[in-house]
């Protein structure tokens, strides 16, 4: 494992640096000659609207008119007052309601009661936090802001006074130029390519900016350049973040052919090298493997993405950019994380979970990844973080990462991957009617230890093998003395159905559409115990994992084995005549 360099040192400290002066810049910014405060007195107008991808549900609107925000787990009846004027019951309730995402909602409902009702919501906003709030005016929240009022501008801006239209550009106007007057200090990666975005969608959508066209778009470029891998995969790793990019990308493409504007050729690469990806990720019954921070699946968005699909090609197996592979034999799928730790300072949602792996059969999700919740997630995300957390080797209970969780670091830039597999061996091979994937990591490395795992799809597709194997760093046999305990961990999802065999060798493990799955360990002992499942839209749900306990000196090599148990027919009872005719060729589960 490779330490952490001077370069990155110095890159750590200046991230916290400049975080530290965002934070102390913010009663600066309430001064009233900042740029961007310098209004000009003909405000702009909006000139396109562009669509907004995300799912809108009407019947939210009725809860929003009545005061009742519903966000991010959190409930919050105002009796009253304003949503922007009460404390916060959390930063992620925070961040959903002063983004105004929300606004599809009211828009969904399409009447004058949600219409008035958003006018309304939008005015108290600008006359509470329109100046400056900490919260509502960070990078993040403010360029989410800034897309949704444009897309939703329709909704806001129908029927209105001059007055209102008036006050409601010269706000948002306000707000682009704030956001252009701080975009550098947008958090790397994901967040500062938001930003980027949010930019050309107010270059592009209001009236009297086209200076700022060709500066928008080249920042736009390059920042997709940069973060947009040549597989289409992103430089942080997690699936989520390509979704949330092309629910976007793709309005924001429609928008230069609106204004007669070709696209740039770095945006329309960049949307297609990604729209693959998605196909990549799924698994057949449409969930996303749960990787690198990715959390529940919005299949309904999903869905709305492919539309736009013109190929609709089978997905690729091989995503080494991203560090990603996929099998595929039959009806059985693997996905394995076979990547380092993304760059430091876009890793503040990267999991330690080099060489997880899950695994689909006929649709049926059999071993996953515990994931990311969708609400809550500051409560849940170191945890679900560590390699423990994934369906991989575990090493002295530790992670094959190492996180800076400090209070400053964490309090003003995450919690960065400080250290980490510096170098993944893969190997790929098709033999006959087998698959083959063997891939090793040197994340254990200050063990003195190289774990390596080889997956094996065969037997026509029905069986899943596997094998664990410890390797020295360096001679021919693990130092003595070291800490040598390790523990191979396979967490079921929820609708699985875990028995542990007799033997203490294996399990017997029933799918929710009645098939039967054996997992054996072969010479190994395995442990039934308890686990969560975070990736699901229902929030946290209990759920089993099958652990593999042992020494790596003594056991350096594990072989395991997922095979599919064939239904038998069940044997007539002679004599009995009453229930129920057995029909032809009627499967059941083995006895």
């Amino acid at each position: 494992m490779a330490g952490v360099t001077v370069g990155e040192r110095t890159r750590l400290s200046l991230i916290l640096m400049r975080r530290g002066l965002r934070r102390a810049s913010g009663r600066v910014n309430n001064l009233p000659l900042m740029p961007w405060r310098l209004i000009p007195r003909k405000s702009d107008r909006l000139l396109l609207a562009p669509q907004d991808l995300r799912t809108a549900d009407g019947t939210r609107a009725s809860e929003i008119y009545s005061g009742r925000f519903a966000f991010a787990g959190k409930v919050v009846i105002c009796d009253g007052r304003s949503a922007f004027e009460l404390n916060p019951p959390s930063e992620e309730w925070a961040a959903e309601v002063y983004g105004f995402g929300w606004l599809r909602h009211l828009r969904a409902a399409d009447s004058a009661i949600t219409r008035a009702n958003a006018r309304a919501l939008v005015d108290e906003w600008i006359s509470l936090q329109g100046s400056w709030h900490v919260l509502a005016w960070r990078s993040d929240v403010l360029s989410r802001r800034v897309i949704s009022w444009i897309s939703q501008a329709p909704l806001i801006l129908q029927d209105v006074d001059a007055a209102f239209y008036r006050r409601f550009m010269r706000s948002l106007t306000r707000q682009v130029r704030f956001l252009r007057h701080n975009a550098s200090e947008a958090r790397e990666g994901a967040p500062h390519l938001q930003v980027t975005i949010a930019l050309m969608y107010a270059t592009l959508c209001m009236a009297s900016q086209e200076r700022h066209v060709r500066g928008a778009a080249k920042r736009l470029s390059d920042e997709l350049d940069a973060q947009v891998l040549p597989d289409g995969g992103h430089i942080s790793r997690n699936p989520g973040v390509i979704i949330e990019l092309l629910l976007d990308l793709l309005p924001l493409k429609q928008a230069f052919s609106s204004r007669n504007m070709p696209p740039p050729p770095a945006l329309l690469n960049a949307i297609d090298r990604m729209m693959p990806m998605l196909r990549f990720f799924r698994h057949d019954e449409g969930s996303f493997a749960l990787f690198n921070g990715m959390g529940p699946t919005a299949t309904d968005l999903i869905a709305t993405i492919l539309a736009y699909d013109d190929v609709r090609g089978e997905p690729v197996s091989n995503a080494p950019h991203s560090g990603y592979q996929r099998l595929r034999l039959n009806n059985l799928l693997v996905l394995m994380d076979t990547g380092a730790p993304p760059p430091m300072a876009v890793s503040q949602e990267a999991h330690a979970g080099c060489l997880a792996f899950e695994f689909c059969a006929g649709g049926q999700r059999i071993v996953v990844n515990c994931g990311v919740p969708s609400i809550n997630k500051e409560s849940w995300r170191q945890v679900a973080r560590a390699t423990p957390a994934h369906s991989t080797v575990t090493f002295n209970n530790a992670s094959s990462c190492m996180f800076r969780e400090e209070g400053a670091f964490r309090e003003l830039i995450g919690v960065p991957i400080i250290d980490g597999p510096s170098r993944v061996a893969l190997s790929r091979n098709e033999h006959g009617d087998s698959l083959v994937l063997r891939a090793s990591h040197d994340g254990y490395g200050r063990f003195g230890v190289i774990h390596q795992r080889a997956v094996m799809l065969t037997a026509g597709g029905s069986k899943l093998e596997g094998e664990d194997v410890f390797m020295p760093t360096h001679g021919e046999m693990l130092p003595l003395g070291a800490l040598d305990e390790f523990a191979i961990r396979f967490h079921l999802h929820p609708s699985v159905k875990a028995s542990r065999r007799s033997d203490g060798h294996g399990a017997m493990l029933v799918l929710p559409n009645k098939d039967v799955w054996t997992f054996d360990s072969h010479e190994d002992r395995v442990e039934l115990e308890e686990s969560v499942y975070l990736g699901g839209s229902e929030g946290p749900r209990r759920t089993v994992q099958l652990v593999i306990h042992g020494r790596a000196r003594q056991v350096p090599r594990v072989h395991w084995t997922f095979t599919h148990a064939p239904r038998q027919p069940t044997p007539r009872k002679s004599g009995d005549g009453g229930g129920r005719k057995k029909q032809k060729d009627e499967p059941e589960l083995p006895l």
